[in-house]
C-alpha cells in the first residue's frame, strides 16, 4: 500500500470525533531553517562581582558551548542575563548520518530534513551533557544557582494555530489535530493525547450503561421488600459500643438502606463483567490506533535508547558508552526500601481505621440522636476526607522516595530511568489510593467478632460493623469522596496554578515592549535560513517564554499518572460505583482541553520527545485490567449481599419449597434472616452482654448482623453454605471473564493489516533504493 494513502483507522477515528486531522497526517515535516529566536535559552541572575565562583562557572559553561561551535547571544535585562543558544548545522548533519547507519532508527525516521522539534531535542541533550572542568553539568549548575532556568521557545505562528483549533474550551466536543500536536510537541505528547482521546470516547458506553444500572437501582429499591423490611421494622439492634451506648432501631437506617440498594443489585454483576471485557477491548483497539499513527509518522521501529546513544556521539565523538550495570546488593536494597515504603502506606491506612473506630465510639455515645444512630456513616465520610488528605501528602513523599531509589540504581539511559521511576511511583500511588478501599471492600465488618467477644483495639474500641443490608455503601462513599475530590481539586489547581504563576511573574517583570513591524512580519511568515529578530524583539520573545510556568522531563508523566489512577478507579471497584465511568468521562472531556491550554499558553514549551508507544504504561494498564477481574469478582462475591440473597431466595426464602402464594415476593424476610439474637442486661443505665442470665432477671434481646446460633453462638449451617457459594461464584466469575478477555485479545490483531502492508512496502522501497545506490 502506498504510504500517502489515508489509513482507514485514522478515518474511523475522525468519523468518531476522536481526532480531526483534515489531511494533516499525510504531511511530512516542513523544511526547517534556524529559528528566529534561537534553539534554546539559558537564564541567570545578573552577577556584578566577576570574582564570584558562580560567575566563573557560568562563563566557563558558555565557553564550553562555544568550543562546540554553538552561537551564544547574551542580552542583559535588569536583574537577569539571557543567553540565546543556536546550534551549528554540522551537528544536525552528524545526527542525520548516524540515524542512517543505525540499526533501528534507520528504518524509522524521515531523513530528508531535521524538524524543529528534533532540533530542539538534540540541543536539549547536548546542553544537558556538556560539563565544565569541575564536572558539573547544566542540571547541577541550576541546582547550584549558577543558572536560574533553561527552556526552548514557543513558535508564535504554530502556537496561534494550535490555540485556534485545539487549545480552547469551545473545542471540548471536537476531535484533536494529533499530527499537528506531534509536529509541535513530539510523538510522546501526541500519543498521550491520542490515548486520552480514545479512552474518553470509549468511556461513553460504560457511562451510559452505568446510568441505566443506577436508574434500575432506583426502580429496584422502590419496590424492594428489603427496603420495606428495614424502613417499617421495629427490630431493636444491639448497642454500637460497650459502655454508654443505647440500643437503636433498624428503621433509623432507612436512608442508608436506600443508598445501598441503588448499587447492590443484580445489575452490578452484569456491569462488572462488562467493564472487565471493556478494559480488554479498550487496550486492544488502542494498540491498533497507535500502530496506525506510528506507521504514518515512520517511527514503528524507533528505539529511544539507540537515539540516546547517537546523541551521545553527536555531543562528543570521543565519548565512552555508559555501560549497563546490575548489582544484586543494590536490587535487594531497593526491594527492601520499596517494601518498607508500602508498609508505611499501609500503616497510614491502619491509622485511618483506628481514627474511624475511635470516632465511631465517640459519636455513638453522643447525645444527639441523629449522630449517635448514624455514627458509622459519619465516620465513613470523615475517614474519606482524612484519606484524601493523606493522599495529598503522600503523593509528594512518594515522588521524592521514587526519585531517590532511581538515583541509587544508576540506570544507563533516561528511557530506562523513566520506566523504573514509573513502576515505583505507580506502585506507591496505587497503595496510597486503594489500600483504604481494599479495607472497606474486604475487611470491614468481617473480623469484628460478636457480642461478648468483640475484637477491640487496645482492649477498648470495637472494630466497625457493617449495616444489616451490607458493606457496599461504605465502599461507595469512600470512592465517591476520593474520586470527586481528586478530579475537581486537581483540575482547579492544575489550571489556576499556572495561570496565577504567569500573572505573578508578569507583575514582577517590566511590561513587554511591542514587537517592531519588521520582526512582526518575519514572525508571521515563512522564514529564510539566516533570518533573525532584532535584539529588542529577541528579548521580548525570551521574556514572554520566561514568564510561563516551568516544565521538566516528568511533566507528561504527571498527566499519565493522573489518568491511569483514574482508569484504576473506573475499572477496579466499578461494581460498587457504576457512575464512576460517567464521572471519568466528564472529567476527561475537561482534562483534554485543560492539558492542551496549559501546554500551549500557560507553560513553557515541552522538549519534544520521539517515541512509538506509551512505554511501560501499557503494561500497567494491562495489569490493572487483569486485577479488575479479580477485584470485581471479590466485590460481588464477598463484599456485596448478592450471594446471600441468592441463597436465601432459592434455599431459605418463602419460595424455596415452592409452596408460596403466587404474589409472594421471594425476598420477604431476608433482613430478619441475616440477624442473630444476643441477650443483654441493663447495668447502671447501660447495656452489658451476658450469656448466663441470673434467675429473675429479664434479659434485653437485641439483633446483630451475622449467621450465628442463639444457643452457643457458633456459625450456622447457612453461614457455611453462603461462604461456599461466595467462593464458587468468585472462581466461576473470574474464569468466565478471563476467558472472554483472552478471546477478545486474540480476536483483535494489534495492528491493522494495511499498516503491516504499509510497513512492508516502505522497507522494500528503502532496500531497493539502497541497492540502486550500490549498483551505481
Amino acid at each position: 500500500m502506498p504510504l500517502h494513502n489515508r489509513q482507514s483507522s485514522i478515518e474511523m477515528l475522525e468519523l468518531l470525533g476522536v481526532v480531526k486531522e483534515n489531511g494533516n497526517e499525510q504531511q511530512s515535516f516542513p523544511p526547517v531553517h534556524t529559528p528566529l529566536s534561537y534553539d534554546y535559552v539559558l537564564v541567570a541572575k545578573t552577577i556584578n562581582n566577576q570574582e564570584r565562583e558562580s560567575f566563573k562557572k557560568q562563563t566557563e559553561y558558555i565557553e564550553e558551548l562555544k568550543k562546540k561551535n554553538f552561537k551564544v547571544t547574551k542580552i542583559i535585562d535588569d536583574n537577569h542575563v539571557f543567553y540565546g543558544i543556536q546550534a551549528p548545522k554540522e551537528i544536525f548533519e552528524k545526527y542525520r548520518y548516524l540515524l542512517k547507519v543505525s540499526d533501528a532508527c534507520n528504518w524509522s525516521s524521515d531523513q530528508s530534513a531535521v524538524s524543529l522539534s528534533t532540533r530542539i531535542r538534540i540541543v536539549h541533550f547536548i546542553l544537558g551533557h556538556t560539563r565544565i572542568h569541575s564536572g558539573e553539568n547544566l542540571r547541577e549548575l541550576i541546582k547550584m544557582k549558577v543558572f536560574e532556568t533553561k527552556f526552548c521557545l514557543h513558535e508564535k505562528k504554530k502556537q496561534r494555530e494550535l490555540k485556534a483549533g485545539w487549545a480552547r474550551w469551545t473545542a471540548c466536543l471536537q476531535g484533536q489535530p494529533i499530527t499537528a500536536v506531534r509536529n509541535y510537541f513530539g510523538e510522546k505528547v501526541a500519543l498521550y493525547f491520542l490515548w486520552l482521546g480514545w479512552y474518553t470516547f470509549l468511556l461513553i458506553p460504560p457511562a451510559i450503561i452505568g446510568i441505566i444500572i443506577f436508574l434500575y437501582g432506583i426502580s429496584y429499591y422502590k419496590h424492594s421488600p428489603l427496603l420495606n423490611e428495614v424502613c417499617n421494622s421495629n427490630t431493636t439492634m444491639c448497642p454500637l459500643c460497650d459502655k454508654g451506648c443505647k440500643e437503636w432501631k433498624l428503621n433509623d437506617t432507612c436512608i442508608y438502606t436506600k443508598v445501598t440498594l441503588l448499587f447492590d443489585n443484580e445489575g452490578t454483576v452484569f456491569f462488572a463483567m462488562f467493564m472487565a471485557i471493556w478494559a480488554t477491548l479498550f487496550l486492544e483497539f488502542w494498540k491498533r490506533h497507535r500502530a496506525t499513527y506510528v506507521c504514518e509518522w515512520k517511527v514503528s521501529d524507533w528505539s529511544e535508547e539507540e537515539e540516546e546513544l547517537i546523541l551521545e556521539l553527536v555531543n562528543d565523538v570521543n565519548c565512552e558508552p555508559k555501560k549497563f550495570k546490575h548489582s544484586y546488593w543494590t536490587s535487594s536494597l531497593i526491594f527492601i526500601c520499596v517494601t518498607i515504603m508500602i508498609l508505611v502506606i499501609i500503616s497510614l491506612t491502619s491509622a485511618v481505621v483506628v481514627f474511624r473506630v475511635i470516632a465511631a465510639d465517640f459519636l455513638a455515645k453522643y447525645k444527639l440522636k441523629s449522630l449517635s444512630h448514624h455514627s458509622n456513616i459519619s465516620v465513613m465520610v470523615l475517614g474519606g476526607f482524612l484519606h484524601y488528605f493523606i493522599i495529598t501528602i503522600m503523593t509528594r513523599v512518594n515522588w521524592i522516595v521514587a526519585r531517590k531509589l532511581c538515583d541509587m540504581e544508576e540506570i544507563r539511559s533516561f528511557a530506562s530511568t523513566e520506566k523504573s521511576f514509573t513502576v515505583k511511583m505507580f506502585t506507591f500511588q496505587f497503595f496510597t489510593y486503594f489500600t483504604s478501599l481494599f479495607y472497606a471492600a474486604f475487611i470491614l465488618g468481617r473480623i469484628n467478632g460478636r457480642p461478648g467477644n468483640y475484637v477491640k483495639i487496645a482492649g477498648r474500641w470495637r472494630l466497625e460493623e457493617c449495616h444489616p443490608t451490607g458493606c457496599l455503601t461504605d465502599l461507595f462513599i469512600q470512592m465517591t469522596i476520593i474520586m470527586v475530590l481528586k478530579q475537581t481539586i486537581s483540575n482547579v489547581f492544575e489550571f489556576t496554578g499556572p495561570w496565577l504563576c504567569r500573572l505573578w511573574k508578569g507583575k514582577r517583570t517590566q511590561k513587554l515592549q511591542r514587537k517592531c513591524a519588521h520582526c512582526y512580519l518575519k514572525d508571521d511568515s515563512d522564514t529564510k535560513d539566516g533570518d533573525e529578530l532584532c535584539e529588542n524583539c529577541k528579548l521580548r520573545d525570551w521574556l514572554s517564554n520566561y514568564r510561563l510556568n516551568d516544565v521538566d522531563s516528568f511533566s507528561l508523566f504527571r498527566e499519565f499518572l493522573e489518568m491511569v489512577i483514574q482508569f484504576s478507579f473506573t475499572t477496579l471497584f466499578v461494581a460498587a460505583f457504576p457512575l464512576a465511568p460517567l464521572l471519568a468521562f466528564i472529567n476527561n472531556v475537561i482534562e483534554i482541553r485543560l492539558d492542551a491550554i496549559k501546554m500551549v499558553t500557560l507553560e513553557r514549551r515541552m522538549v519534544p520527545k520521539k517515541t512509538n508507544n506509551i512505554g511501560v504504561w501499557l503494561d500497567i494498564l494491562e495489569a490493572i485490567g487483569v486485577l479488575a477481574v479479580i477485584v470485581n469478582g471479590l466485590v460481588i462475591g464477598v463484599s456485596s449481599d448478592f450471594i446471600p440473597r441468592l441463597v436465601y431466595r432459592y434455599h431459605y426464602g418463602p419460595c424455596a419449597q415452592g409452596t408460596a402464594a403466587p404474589d409472594t415476593d421471594c425476598m420477604v424476610g431476608y433482613i430478619n434472616n441475616t440477624l442473630s439474637i444476643a441477650p443483654f442486661l441493663r447495668v447502671n443505665g447501660s447495656y452489658k452482654y451476658s450469656e448466663n442470665i441470673p434467675p429473675g432477671e429479664e434479659p434485653f434481646l437485641c439483633r446483630y448482623k451475622d449467621y450465628r446460633s442463639k444457643d452457643d453462638y457458633t456459625h450456622t449451617h447457612q453461614f457455611w453454605i453462603i461462604l461456599a457459594a461466595r467462593f464458587a461464584f468468585v472462581i466461576l466469575f473470574e474464569h468466565v471473564v478471563v476467558i472472554c478477555k483472552f478471546i477478545a485479545a486474540w480476536f483483535i490483531p494489534s495492528a491493522p493489516m494495511e499498516v503491516k502492508n504499509c510497513r512492508l512496502s516502505d522497507k522494500l522501497k528503502r532496500l531497493k533504493e539502497e541497492l540502486q545506490s550500490f549498483e551505481a
